[in-house]
């Protein structure tokens, strides 16, 4: 079946709906025509859906998201990363700079946003780097590139390291009410190191990363916030420190969001030992210490922490076999996210559907500056459908990424992604949910 090809008026009946907007959660029908969320039709062909059993929700955001073009189709493409995007559930990725040539010029931006449109499965959201080249250096046209279509900025990969550089970002994003998504390390805190700094590494005879620099880069950042202004946005926060610097400045009234990714809170340092050094556990920032992760749970659960994303950061098998030391930074992320974040949030008791769904789609949309999804009638109908009981075991040869660089090869878990829509059409179909359809 090519999902594509479904574009139908749709009647997706009996499923639980959860809409974090609309502060809805019950079992109901909802209609989809014209790419919306519509009233019952009078007179149409209509195309159904069994969701009976399913969860049916406004469709997930991912504001972290490395699609690798241009300049690294070998990794991923944007026509698989978006593939992987919905089968995942996500309606929406907004794509990270760091590719080849970076995205610091208008054309960049628009060649994204073209490809996108030609072979693209969901939306893509550019985001544009904040200085040339990524170097540090001289900021980009912030003007023109939001023009072109950047929907925020970040040297994603590297941290603006230079005091009068991020103050005068800071100034030209407030501007033209867009945000800084930073990628805080103090590269001089982390040469050599491969993973996080500690009695681990140290065990392995690895390279550490001190959590300071992470830390350090948080605390002069929010310092030039508060002077500056201009939203800003500290990517895949991992550190105990960093969430409690992140809960200060929200408490003291700093326009100040983060996000934060699955891995770092279901894995820690340990996995690296007890994987062999496996490299599928090498990302950046580092897996840290059970204590950093807890502080990480704990900052989701308070409030501190405004999203989960992915990170998503393909590579190849050959790149990923060259030894811890040796292999490059970073996890896919996008197939098993909604599993991971149902194994933190509410297998664990701690949490429930509308606060993960708010997590993945509402609160990423807000701290981007969007519309939040939600399935009030006239809104575009991205959705995302989900089985809660379904049990499955990851195998990333089974996924629609180009990579498979993932630990999690072999963890059993618990709820899948069935169907995806976007504007309306259907993109993903899990082959188990076919027979739901009439």
């Amino acid at each position: 079946m090519n999902p594509e090809k479904h574009a139908h008026t749709w009647a997706i009946q009996g499923g639980r709906l959860i809409d974090p907007v609309q502060h809805l959660d019950g079992v109901g029908d909802l209609y989809v025509a014209a790419g919306r969320i519509a009233d019952p039709p009078a007179d149409a062909e209509v195309q159904t859906f069994d969701a009976r059993g399913l969860i049916v929700a406004p469709g997930l955001i991912d504001l972290h998201v490395h699609l690798r073009e241009p300049g690294g189709s070998h990794k991923e493409t944007i026509a698989t990363g978006t593939a992987a995007a919905v089968a995942g559930g996500f309606t929406s990725v907004a794509c990270m700079p760091n590719t080849t040539p970076p995205l610091d010029a208008p054309e960049h931006v628009e060649w994204v946003s073209a490809e996108a449109r030609k072979v693209g499965a969901c939306r893509v959201l550019p985001i544009a780097a904040v200085t040339l080249g990524r170097r540090g250096g001289e900021l980009v046209d912030f003007e023109a590139l939001r023009g072109a279509g950047a929907l925020a900025f970040s040297d994603d990969g590297d941290g603006i390291a230079d005091d009068q550089v991020m103050r005068a970002a800071l100034r030209r994003v407030r501007a033209i009410d867009s945000v800084l998504i930073q990628h805080c390390q103090d590269a001089r805190l982390t040469q050599g190191g491969v993973m996080h700094a500690g009695p681990v590494a140290d065990t392995l005879g690895l390279g550490g990363m001190d959590p300071l620099a992470e830390e350090a880069m948080i605390e002069r950042d929010l310092e030039l916030v508060g002077q500056e202004g201009g939203r800003y946005h500290v990517a895949h926060v991992s550190t105990a420190r960093a969430v409690e610097l992140v809960r200060q400045a929200k408490a003291a009234g700093l326009p100040v969001t983060t996000e934060v990714c699955p891995h770092h809170l279901t894995l820690c340092d340990r996995d690296v030992l007890e994987s062999g050094k496996d490299p599928n556990y090498k990302m950046n920032p580092p897996l840290r210490s059970p204590a950093d992760a807890a502080a990480c749970v704990e900052g989701l659960l308070d409030g501190t922490i405004d999203c989960i994303v992915t990170d998503h950061a393909p590579h190849t098998a050959e790149e990923k076999a060259t030894g811890f030391d040796r292999a490059p930074f970073g996890i896919i992320g996008l197939e098993t996210a909604v599993a991971l974040a149902y194994e933190v949030l509410i297998a664990s008791g701690r949490s429930d559907w509308p606060t993960l769904l708010r997590l993945m789609n509402s609160a990423p949309a807000e701290a981007l500056g969007l519309p939040a999804p939600t399935l009030a009638t006239g809104a575009p109908a991205d959705l995302t459908i989900i089985d809660p009981q379904a049990r499955w075991t990851i195998d990333p040869d089974r996924f629609a990424s180009k990579a498979r660089n993932t630990p999690y090869a072999g963890r059993e878990v618990t709820s899948r992604v069935v169907a995806t829509f976007v504007n309306g059409q259907l993109r993903h179909l899990h082959p188990d949910a076919q027979p739901r359809m009439t």
